[in-house]
């Protein structure tokens, strides 16, 4: 029983990574309707950028995470204005911009590898303090209490900025309806550089706790965080916040338990076999319901 708490705790670590950086994800889906398949790209440079801060510019750990997120926020900006703006001028297909965005993450994920010559970076050692205590009978380290901590006041941070400020309701707005938004003065335009400046900053905020976390940063470590993101807002719901949430704890938990107590090479099986079910029993996901709003918009 102590062996599956353990677990569960693990996989709360592990999973509120994912939900941190799914929330970038499902965002821009909620606003753009449209997957940003830069956006694993967007977190690598974030934790290259925070590598470079600590090691480079000598910054303690919490202004690397800041010029991390602010660094990744632009990028993601500029992301917006390379790959989608010129094809929402010219009203192409969503797919365009799909593509287009996958072109430019591979731009980016090579920048990388000529940076960092194709090795495997790592933070100095100390960076963060090795720390465990004992609670409840369970092992748990300092860095997975500031990990699932930092993923809390972000999520918190993000809810409160999309429900209590006037820029959050004009993004609200916008994802329900451009149109209808832009009737009522809102800028379609000024919403979609901000979206991109939050899912970047929150995916640049991801990719410094992991690679912390792991110790490794590397050009490709944005690729499997892609695929596991994707699984996790189509889990939750695609374009809802509270599902990106719930989508990567759970996404969390299942992959932690699968490993301890089945094997490793099954976690990837089970997980999407799960997905499988869980789509063919509710096909919009756990909390479906923007998407809902979305295809009744464009009736």
């Amino acid at each position: 029983m102590a062996l599956v708490a353990q677990q569960i705790v693990n996989g709360i670590v592990v999973g509120s990574t994912y939900a941190l950086f799914a929330l970038g994800f499902t965002l821009i889906f909620g606003v753009l309707h449209v997957l940003n398949l830069a956006h694993g790209a967007v977190f690598m440079w974030g934790a290259f950028t925070g590598l470079f801060a600590v090691t480079a510019l000598g910054l303690p750990l919490p202004a690397a995470f800041a010029v991390a997120m602010l660094a990744a926020g632009l990028l993601s900006v500029l992301v917006d204005a390379v790959a989608f703006r010129p094809l929402r001028r010219r009203g192409s297909p969503e797919f365009a911009a799909i593509i287009s965005s996958l072109g430019v993450a591979q731009i980016l994920m090579s920048a990388a590898q000529i940076a960092s010559n194709t090795q495997v970076q790592r933070f100095p050692f100390g960076t963060f303090p090795i720390v465990f205590y004992q609670v409840f009978g369970l092992r748990v380290s300092l860095q997975q209490i500031v990990i699932v901590g930092s993923v809390a006041v972000l999520v918190a941070a993000l809810l409160a900025f999309l429900f209590a400020t006037s820029f959050g309701r004009q993004i609200r707005a916008v994802a329900i309806s451009e149109r209808t938004a832009s009737l009522l003065g809102v800028n379609p335009g000024a919403v979609h550089a901000l979206t991109f400046f939050l899912c970047g900053a929150l995916a640049g905020a991801a990719g410094v706790i992991i690679g912390i976390a792991f110790n490794s940063v590397h050009f490709l470590m944005g690729e499997p965080y892609l695929l596991r993101g994707f699984v996790v807002i189509v889990l939750g719901g695609l374009g809802s916040v509270a599902g990106a949430v719930v989508g990567g704890l759970l996404f969390g938990m299942i992959q932690t338990l699968s490993v301890a107590f089945l094997s490793s090479a099954l976690s990837d099986a089970i997980l999407f076999g799960l997905l499988f079910v869980i789509l063919l029993l509710r096909p919009s996901g756990f909390f479906g319901t923007l998407r809902r709003e979305i295809r009744v918009v464009r009736q």
